[in-house]
């Protein structure tokens, strides 16, 4: 996978343009760090790309919610406790 800064691709977009076909995916970084992921697509495939692309910010948000409740030690709060917990909250929205 081809990393490229926001400087090249500012600078050098018609490169980054022609090589992403074949690359397929490139990441952009700025300050060393990645930033976003530019991805190939064409109209046969943009619905199907978009789709998987959402399921694996889903799973991710997923698995951050997991480690929240790992680290506050949520995880191990029992069926009775998380009732309890909605209906509290439940009874402070009204």
């Amino acid at each position: 996978m081809k990393f490229v800064s926001v400087r090249d691709l500012r600078g050098k977009s018609g490169e980054v343009w022609k090589e992403l076909p074949a690359e397929r995916e490139m990441v952009i970084t700025s300050n060393g760090r990645p930033v976003a992921i530019l991805a190939a697509v064409n109209e046969s495939n943009l619905e199907e790309s978009l789709a998987a692309f959402r399921r694996a910010r889903a799973i991710d948000a997923v698995a951050a919610l997991q480690r929240e409740s790992v680290a506050r030690e949520t995880d191990k709060l029992t069926a009775g406790e998380i009732e309890a917990e909605i209906a509290a909250v439940r009874k402070r929205r009204r």
